[in-house]
């Protein structure tokens, strides 16, 4: 079965660029395996972190990789939420 808007979709369209279609397919079962293994082992649910994990997780080491650049040139920063 293919869902569409899942993590692991996204992860597989990740990884397609960088490493081609097979090694993403096999990247993403691993993923899966992981998943269950982990599932099996807890007993917990899985829980699709959905396909805009990886934009949230991006802009938020972004924004931390350009604090510590900055702080290093000897400025002091603060970040806000845009409105």
């Amino acid at each position: 079965m293919r869902a569409n808007g899942t993590y692991l979709q996204a992860q597989y369209h990740r990884l397609k660029i960088r490493r081609g279609a097979k090694k993403a397919v096999v990247a993403v079962a691993a993923s899966i395996l992981t998943a269950v293994y982990h599932m099996l082992k807890t007993g917990v649910e899985y829980q699709d972190l959905g396909p805009e994990h990886f934009v949230r997780a991006g802009k938020q080491q972004q924004a931390s990789k350009l604090v510590k650049r900055l702080t290093a040139l000897g400025y002091t920063v603060e970040l806000k939420q845009a409105a």
